[in-house]
């Protein structure tokens, strides 16, 4: 009973960084919504993390990144 205790609340504190780590990571469609996930985990987080795993891909971008770097390059005939 005792083993089964620990690891429920083990397996809880691995969803609820999990879930936190996630939504980090996510790129949402509106950045309100990055907030308002954070702090329903951080505030419910057993609660807050498996309806966050459920509605996810309602509120994510399904948009892939793009990478678009701007770096000013010297030639290296001007160095």
């Amino acid at each position: 009973e005792t083993i089964m205790i620990i690891g429920f609340i083990f397996l809880s504190i691995a969803l609820w960084f999990w879930a936190i780590i996630d939504i980090s990571r996510s790129r949402f469609k509106k950045p309100i919504i990055n907030t308002m996930w954070l702090l329903t985990v951080l505030f419910f987080p057993i609660l807050g993390s498996i309806l966050y795993f459920q509605f996810k891909e309602k509120f994510v971008s399904k948009e892939k990144r793009k990478f678009q770097p701007n770096f000013n390059r010297m030639e290296l005939n001007q160095l």
